[in-house]
């Protein structure tokens, strides 16, 4: 996998990434796109992808999140989903979990919200999109095919909270947090 590679399946990736978010109903909350995440099982594979990427863009942070390096790449030109522009991609270098498919994996959106945890911004976002109820109810009693995940992923330095709404299904991801990911890397400063 390369560069090129992850151009061409970009199309692809974002028709099914949009279907997801209508699927949730979360496009009628015009919810800023974030950025868009990879994911790749050795680490040569993503040193690749961090020299060819930084032709595109810049590297705004390397740091260490859950014992393995994530890189965040501001892109010169942004990639485009619908009406969204994502102006940075997330590259984790591998930890000892194998993916079934290298390649686009998730994107972000930002839900502005003062929440600090993930109870809050739950509830914040079921005000919002009512819909998502029984979607969160049904993946905590482990039925339905959307699996749902909370988390407070938190680097080395960040000083700003941001809880994680993880909606998984047919081997894509769509996640929901308050901050966007060039606010977080800035509370690190």
């Amino acid at each position: 996998m390369n560069y090129q590679h992850l151009q061409q399946t970009w199309a692809d990736f974002s028709v099914r990434i949009t279907a997801f978010i209508e699927q949730l109903g979360l496009d009628r909350l015009s919810l800023q796109a974030d950025h868009a995440a990879l994911r790749v099982n050795n680490n040569q594979t993503a040193q690749l992808l961090a020299d060819e990427f930084s032709q595109y863009g810049e590297i705004i942070s390397n740091n260490m999140i859950n014992g393995r390096p994530i890189l965040i790449i501001k892109l010169t030109e942004p990639l485009v989903i619908g009406k969204m522009q994502i102006n940075c991609v997330e590259l984790p270098f591998p930890s000892d979990k194998t993916y079934p498919v290298e390649g686009w994996e998730h994107i972000e959106l930002v839900f502005p919200s003062q929440a600090q945890t993930c109870e809050a911004l739950v509830a914040e976002l079921i005000e919002q999109a009512p819909q998502l109820a029984s979607i969160i109810e049904n993946a905590q009693a482990g039925i339905g095919k959307i699996k749902v995940k909370q988390s407070s992923p938190k680097g080395d330095n960040e000083r700003l909270a941001n809880p994680t709404i993880a909606f998984k299904a047919n081997g894509i991801c769509l996640k929901v947090h308050p901050h966007d990911i060039q606010t977080i890397i800035a509370s690190e400063q």
